[in-house]
């Protein structure tokens, strides 16, 4: 096992006074494996400025701007980030998803949302 030391305590870590955070499941889990590196940008970004329910109102062209991206490489990282689960998107509002899996149905009805999410991301079930 190795041995792990504080290499330069002066500079430890805190949480700071705002809420942003990465979830080390995203590597665990593999959450980010199948996406390219404008989408790690883009889900990196969205973890700094959003609030403690992951919410951030950042539009395209300020995006575009941030991450130095095209507006066709962004749209290509929101699709990836998507269909990975890990952002829902209804333009300009941007929500980090939890990590954890989705509560379990027992049946019954479905949103038009979820229904057409599911459909989108190729999976109708």
């Amino acid at each position: 096992m190795i041995h792990k030391k504080v290499l330069v305590p002066h500079r430890l870590r805190k949480v700071p006074a705002q809420f942003s955070w990465l979830d080390q499941r995203l590597i665990r889990r593999g959450r980010l494996r199948d996406c390219e590196p404008p989408s790690w940008a883009l889900y990196l970004f969205l973890c700094a400025v959003s609030d403690e329910q992951g919410l951030s109102y950042y539009s395209d062209a300020s995006l575009c701007r941030e991450l130095r991206l095209d507006a066709l490489a962004l749209s290509g990282a929101r699709t990836q980030l998507l269909r990975a689960d890990l952002v829902a998107y209804e333009k300009p509002l941007w929500q980090l998803l939890s990590l954890d899996p989705p509560p379990e149905r027992t049946g019954g009805t479905r949103s038009v949302a979820e229904v057409l999410r599911a459909v989108f991301q190729g999976g109708a079930s």
